[in-house]
């Protein structure tokens, strides 16, 4: 993927955290998940006193695009409003990695930005097969 197209989504991300609720961290943080249809999926954070109830701005970008019967990402931009970036945390990695192992990833900040790819990010991640069922 081009890195223009992922800058693009990178301010798509920087537009998702402005609807953050951190109150706890302080840390706004916005992601743009990109689609194999080509549709934008949007997430924030959202904290909560209790902080294990947090949800961070990749897996809200990821449960609303599987909320719209969206299954398949080719990248994802996470935004913080800070001058240091940060890449998605394991948890946010295994759920990405459920739904497509080889996507494109770009986090930024003020400070700039880094790209990787989820694979090398989640080496060895945890895989099962799914029931037939779903």
């Amino acid at each position: 993927m081009e890195e223009k197209a992922l800058l693009e989504l990178l301010e798509e991300a920087k537009k998702a955290a402005l609807n953050a609720y951190s109150p706890y961290s302080g840390y706004k943080v916005g992601a743009a998940l990109l689609g194999k249809s080509g549709k934008v999926y949007t997430g924030c954070n959202v904290e909560n006193a209790t902080y294990s109830l947090t949800i961070c701005a990749e897996r809200n970008a990821v449960f609303n695009a599987v909320n719209q019967a969206e299954r398949e990402y080719r990248a994802i931009a996470i935004w913080v409003e800070a001058n240091q970036s940060f890449p998605p945390c394991g948890a946010c990695r295994q759920v990405l990695y459920e739904f497509s192992p080889h996507m494109v990833l770009i986090w930024g900040s003020y400070g700039g930005h880094q790209m990787s790819t989820l694979d090398k990010l989640l080496p060895g991640a945890f895989v099962l097969e799914p029931s037939k069922d779903n």
